[in-house]
């Protein structure tokens, strides 16, 4: 879906990413892991079209749409929005941003809000939720984006084991009707059942390919 080739990437006066070649693969699970710092979340930016290299280049296969979810600490939840309207926004690249909420749309956010566990929340402010049910309503977004690859910055980080289980089983369902998944973790146990390729990145490439083959590597090397 996605090559890369000889990327670099710099957040201010350093390179975030360098020499990045690797392909997103249709159809798989991928997981990107490494340490604080590696390069993780700018990897995923870029991918999304949010960053652009400044040096080597992305190649998109034609016709594939992209949904991304940052990480929760990036967004602010201090902007009095309730959940419905926080879901609709998925569907702003059919509606347009400022078009108001027809029948249609409401039945989609109000499916997509009981598939992720809050049916009847459409009114909710989320200052009000917790970090758990914020995910939940995040995911529910992107149910509307119906995007070919999706992906996802620490979708786990500080929620719920069950909230964990839940968003685990959803984004095995988008896998199923043939949609392709990029996540980065840090939990190596998700890693190894979930997802059947990993990305292991030190601002360089260390390892891409079959997760075992990755992380096989990794435990290889001396501490």
């Amino acid at each position: 879906m996605l090559t890369l080739k000889d990327v670099g990437v710099r957040r201010g006066e350093r390179w975030a990413l360098e020499g990045v070649s690797g392909t997103v693969q249709r159809g798989a699970m991928t997981a990107i892991v490494g340490p604080n710092g590696a390069g993780k979340s700018t990897l995923l930016d870029t991918l999304a079209g949010q960053l652009a290299p400044q040096h080597g280049r992305i190649e998109r296969a034609a016709g594939v749409t992209v949904a991304y979810l940052p990480q929760q600490a990036r967004i602010d939840r201090s902007f009095p929005i309730r959940v419905g309207d926080v879901v609709a926004l998925g569907a702003w690249s059919r509606i347009g941003l400022w078009k108001a909420l027809g029948g249609g749309l409401r039945r989609e956010v109000a499916e997509a809000l009981a598939a992720v566990g809050l049916a009847g929340c459409e009114r909710r402010v989320v200052s009000e939720l917790s970090a758990g049910q914020f995910q939940r309503v995040l995911f529910a977004r992107l149910m509307l984006q119906n995007a070919d690859l999706i992906l996802l910055d620490e979708p786990f980080n500080a929620i719920d084991e069950s909230t964990t289980a839940d968003l685990l089983a959803l984004i095995h369902h988008w896998h199923a009707q043939g949609r392709s998944i990029v996540a980065v973790l840090h939990d190596m146990a998700q890693v190894r059942a979930h997802f059947d390729q990993t990305v292991r990145l030190s601002r360089r490439v260390l390892g891409w390919g079959a997760t075992e083959a990755v992380l096989m590597s990794a435990d290889e090397v001396p501490a």
